[in-house]
């Protein structure tokens, strides 16, 4: 795996750049934010992600570590790919995306084209514990949510329901309709149980 390049800038588009490192010129996939992110200086260094597949390896790089570890994230999703991740991180800045997931904000993910409600839904729900969890951020919610989640999921403990898997159904719930009542989110909740 290669891990970083740090080398002299060849040439720089959008979409891409080549950097040569030691006598060889790679040729490496950037998003909008990287392209950003780089002067024109001659020497730069990049964090990178190799993806190998049967046909092909292809290079991706990034200005900052917190970039390449949403974008790994990002790939971990199902429906996901390289080029919808890129294309996410060239719409919005890391910290845009990592902010979305975090907050359960579909219509902010949904912007990117090509990303549907579903998918935004999908990468919500499978990415906002890692990115809680390994950004330590506290979840934003309104308090009177946050109340009515507490105690819908100890309505559904109470119902004999393991805590876990109501909360992911009751998160669920919330991401489709933050402003139900307790009782809606629990009836919504325990159809996805």
């Amino acid at each position: 795996m290669i891990h970083h390049l740090k080398g002299k800038l060849i040439e720089k588009n959008p979409t891409n750049l080549v950097i040569e490192c030691a006598g060889v010129g790679y040729f490496v996939n950037i998003s909008l934010h990287t392209f950003s992110k780089i002067g024109e200086g001659e020497n730069i260094s990049l964090f990178t992600h190799l993806q190998v597949k049967e046909d092909s390896h292809t290079l991706f790089g990034f200005s900052e570590k917190s970039e390449r570890q949403i974008f790994r994230l990002l790939l971990s999703v199902s429906g996901i790919g390289t080029s919808t991740a890129r294309t996410m991180l060239s719409s919005l800045s890391p910290v845009q995306v990592r902010d979305a997931i975090a907050n359960g904000d579909v219509p902010t993910i949904q912007s990117v084209k090509g990303i549907g409600a579903k998918t935004a839904q999908r990468v919500i729900l499978d990415l906002r514990d890692k990115v809680l969890k390994v950004y330590d951020i506290n979840e934003v919610s309104d308090n009177s949510n946050n109340t009515n989640k507490d105690e819908a999921l100890s309505a559904l403990e109470v119902l004999g329901f393991v805590r876990r898997q109501a909360e992911k159904a009751v998160d669920k719930v919330l991401i489709q309709d933050p402003s139900l009542s307790v009782e809606n989110i629990i009836k919504h909740a325990l159809k996805n149980l």
